[in-house]
């Protein structure tokens, strides 16, 4: 977590990182920006403290000071970003707070904040409390101390209630608070609960304005905000609605606003649909207005290449430096079912059905389709949100409401691009405890980025994003079809416990399907009923509360066609499973009469207003589509229930000691480099990973003399990365006992061998056989850390059999790396081989994953040969390279919005 970029660059270094500078969201929702003081602010400062109150200038410096003097102005804004570092605060140009540190001793700093006080109370302190305290992990600082008045109540607990552990002292009549800012575990649940409350406030906002601007309305039929004004007004919207438009006096019978500033009262959101060109001028004018967030239906932007590139980096930053919050830009809109609301800010002229799911996704034109499909389907949905260009406000942000937003029971994402999966990762973890999501990610097999989607390519391989999303509970699936179909299970059936289905039906030849389906996707058939094509309605009531009852079943899966000239037979049989659903504590899903969606018949009265209400039973046109629905509904439930623990204690490694060693090596070596030997044992050793001792030899002598230093019983190999995967292990020579065995290995290897001068001779003591494995991981920029496990050897790497996870692993993350790759019976027996120490095998998986999470400069580490056997595991080599790194996954200990690629932060 110690950025050992600035401590490579020696003493006298004046240029502050570049990430030190960033957007950032307050505690109301609306955004500031953060950055470095620079002696250029000295004007800034004058008019900040201008702005302070007596008291909050008396809090500061205890005592009256009034004005700055010349000489506190330069020691205020002359500062060298390393032992003295301030931080400021920004909004619209101005001025709103500063914070600083100033080391007294080195690992020991002094920390003091100012806030003006119109912007108290917007959590501001705790922030740049937040943002320095990463600033001094950078620069090698381990304690903060600060000097407080015992009546600044507000600054006390600003220190008190950032999770780091306050040692008080009182002298003088000042108090002393001491602290370390190691990121600990508390610290980083207060940082991400500050940061989950300033998004859920900012995108609230957006789903519950009392009153709406549309900028560009029209008196014309045909224009997008004509179109904009008749939805909202069709929509049945419960706030005000305001139109602007300077060269029409009324539109669509209401009057017209020259502009923003002129309409009276407040206004929450705009809606802008106005030429791309334009759209930098109503920014202005709504940031004057103090309107809270815009949704830019605008198309014109990054999508149409490099001019519009640098058009929608100027749109994003003037907003945030004004404060505002934004939708798209290219996007359809918003929409919030909510009878209390009633809002279709949105191109669509569907307003679906209120429901439980909240969805958000990129494209317009999908948007629309997803809406006539929803409504088709008679899901319903509490909230939708259209992107577009997803410029500021993404996935993110809408799964930081949802979490929140007591409607909303599943969350259903259509993902073309993923902008910052750390954080996308951290928070559907937490997410997927509570609710339910389901996405479907294009682009999934190309990793490809769609044009005008502000974010960089991932790196990491396709298989390493599937994995992060298990690993956050995230149900993927291929389509729009599967998600609708898992997405109407979800919503109106519970979870169930188990894998055993009950098939229940009156077509023999469908329930064999469904029995086959299911056992294709691993549940178990543990009961099936088959009625006959006459059955009655009675004869499904029977057969369905039997179902239900049996202590063995914990789904069912009902089958309806209708029997020629029994009429009402449809009608009777639906009111019988619609009361069994409404009842029953296990999930029930149908095919009746091959209809798609929650048929009317099979519809539960829903008290909030739904279309359908918990109980109602979704209905699939084939028994294979219906059963998949189940399956990964399924495999969720289990997710669910299983304990994210781990087993990687603080007693169990030495991070202070890895994390000396990384920064003594960058220290000699700026640019990086593949650790040593014994480098590589340190490091390893200091994460209970022991790496056997290897003897690199170039010369017979020497591989005569390593022999004799490890007693004998040693193995003489190449280790070259173009030999070390060779299947018929010609590069290596095994039990050597003697000098003379030693010297026929040694000839013959360097015959055998291809320029030996280049084989990398190692010699290494002989390890019992066993299973050959691989751990490795990587560090993507982007993606942050990738940990991979696979059996060794030529074969995994050509049908590409690895697993990978995202650290931190929970204990069940390492236990199902191993058990699935497809070689892994290699592990467990097969074919009357020995078992392996699996046990060993996952502390392994474990160990390596924990390193790579610590240590972000660590840009790669291998253990290429990892010798599992029935007593244990031998790590027999290790490759690691060290680099520094410009931003140490920082956005895991400071919250921050994101940037496009390529962006200058705005000023």
């Amino acid at each position: 977590m110690t950025d050992v970029d600035a401590e490579a660059a020696g003493p006298g270094t004046t240029s502050p990182p570049r990430h030190w500078e960033a957007d950032v969201l307050l505690r109301d929702g609306r955004t500031a920006h953060i950055r470095p003081m620079q002696p250029e602010d000295r004007a800034l400062l004058v008019e900040f403290y201008a702005r302070v109150s007596d008291q909050s200038k008396y809090y500061r410096f205890f005592s009256p000071m009034p004005e700055l003097s010349e000489r506190d102005l330069d020691r205020f804004t002359r500062v060298d970003h390393r032992d003295r570092v301030a931080l400021i605060l920004t909004v619209a140009g101005e001025m709103i707070a500063v914070g600083r540190f100033d080391t007294i001793r080195p690992g020991y700093a002094e920390v003091a904040f100012l806030v003006e006080d119109r912007h108290q109370g917007r959590g501001i302190g705790q922030l740049l409390l937040e943002h320095l305290a990463q600033a001094g992990r950078e620069r090698g600082v381990e304690e903060f101390v600060a000097e407080v008045l015992p009546d600044n109540q507000a600054m006390i607990h600003t220190f008190k209630d950032a999770g780091y552990q306050v040692k008080s002292a009182f002298e003088d009549g000042v108090m002393e608070l001491v602290f370390r800012i190691d990121p600990t575990e508390t610290a980083i649940g207060v940082m991400e609960q500050r940061e989950h409350r300033a998004e859920f406030a900012s995108i609230e906002r957006f789903f519950s304005p009392r009153s709406v601007a549309i900028i560009g309305a029209s008196r014309r039929q045909d224009t997008i905000g004509r179109a904009l004004v008749r939805h909202l007004v069709l929509g049945n919207f419960a706030g005000r609605i305001h139109v602007v438009n300077p060269s029409a006096d009324s539109v669509a019978g209401m009057p017209a606003w020259k502009s923003v500033g002129e309409i009276p009262g407040e206004v929450d959101v705009a809606i802008v649909a106005v030429p791309a060109e334009a759209v930098q001028d109503v920014v202005l004018d709504c940031a004057a207005k103090g309107v809270h967030g815009l949704v830019v239906i605008s198309s014109g932007f990054a999508e149409t290449g490099e001019e519009g590139r640098q058009r929608q980096r100027r749109l994003v930053g003037l907003s945030r430096s004004y404060g505002l919050r934004l939708i798209g830009p290219n996007a359809l809109g918003i929409i919030n079912t909510d009878p209390d609301v009633s809002l279709n800010a949105s191109l669509s002229s569907v307003m679906p059905p209120r429901g439980r799911a909240g969805f958000f996704c990129q494209s317009g034109a999908l948007g629309s389709a997803i809406l006539e499909k929803v409504q088709n389907r008679g899901l319903g949905l509490t909230t939708f949100v259209s992107a577009g260009n997803r410029a500021d406000v993404s996935g993110n942000d809408l799964l930081q409401y949802w979490e929140e937003d007591d409607a909303t029971e599943v969350v259903l994402l259509y993902l073309e691009s993923i902008g910052n999966p750390r954080k996308f990762s951290r928070i559907a973890r937490r997410v997927s405890r509570r609710k339910p999501i389901v996405a479907v990610r294009s682009g999934r097999s190309s990793q490809g980025v769609p044009m005008g989607h502000a974010v960089r390519k991932i790196s990491a391989p396709a298989d390493a994003v599937d994995a992060m999303f298990r690993q956050a509970g995230i149900i993927q699936v291929e389509s729009l079809e599967q998600m609708f179909d898992v997405a109407q299970l979800l919503a109106h059936q519970p979870l169930p416990r188990g894998r055993r289905v009950a098939i229940v039906g009156n077509s023999d030849a469908l329930g064999l399907l469904a029995a086959d389906a299911a056992n294709s996707v691993g549940l178990v058939v543990n009961k099936q009923e088959a009625l006959g094509a006459d059955a009655t309605a009675e004869d499904f009531e029977d057969a369905l509360d039997a179902a239900i009852d049996d202590p063995e079943v914990d789904s069912v899966v009902a089958i309806f066609i209708p029997p020629l000239n029994v009429a009402g037979a449809r009608e009777d049989v639906a009111n019988v499973l619609a009361a069994v659903g409404e009842q029953s504590d296990k999930p029930i899903v149908s095919t009746f009469l091959g209809t798609e969606g929650v048929p009317e018949l099979l519809r539960v009265p829903d008290v909030a207003g739904s279309s359908a209400g918990r109980g109602s039973v979704p209905s699939y046109p084939e028994v294979e589509a219906a059963v998949r629905a189940l399956a990964r509904v399924v495999e969720y439930a289990v997710w669910v229930r299983v304990p994210q623990t781990s087993s990687v204690e603080p007693g169990e490694v030495d991070r202070d000691a890895a994390r000396h060693l990384v920064n003594e090596v960058l220290m000699r070596h700026p640019e990086g480099r593949e650790l040593d030997f014994p480098e590589q044992l340190r490091l390893l050793e200091a994460y209970g990973i022991h790496l056997w001792e290897t003897y690199a030899v170039e010369s017979l002598d020497e591989a005569v003399a390593a022999g004799e230093d490890l007693g004998w019983d040693v193995v003489l190999k190449a280790t070259a990365d173009h030999l070390r995967d060779r299947p018929d292990l010609a590069h290596v020579w095994r039990n050597i006992d003697t000098p003379d065995e030693m010297a026929d290995a040694w000839t013959t290897l360097n015959q055998v061998i291809t320029d030996p001068s280049r084989a990398g001779f190692v010699v290494q003591r002989n390890a019992h056989p066993g299973v050959p494995v691989t751990i490795s991981t990587m560090e993507d920029p982007l993606f942050g850390p990738v940990l991979s496990f696979g059996i060794g050897g030529p074969l995994t790497e050509l049908l590409g059999d690895r697993s990978y996870r995202i650290p931190p692993l929970a204990d069940h993350d390492a236990q199902d790396m191993v058990r699935e790759i497809k070689a892994s019976p290699l592990l467990f027996g097969y074919r009357g081989s020995e078992i392996v120490d699996v046990e060993e095998i996952e502390r392994l998986v474990r160990q390596v994953a924990q390193l790579q999470h610590d240590l972000p400069q660590v840009r790669a580490l291998q253990l290429p040969l990892v010798l599992a056997g029935a007593d244990g595991a031998a790590v027999l080599g290790a490759t690691v390279r060290v680099e520094p790194v410009k931003d140490p996954r920082s956005d895991w200990f400071v919250r921050r919005l994101s940037t496009m690629p390529g962006d200058t932060i705005p000023d």
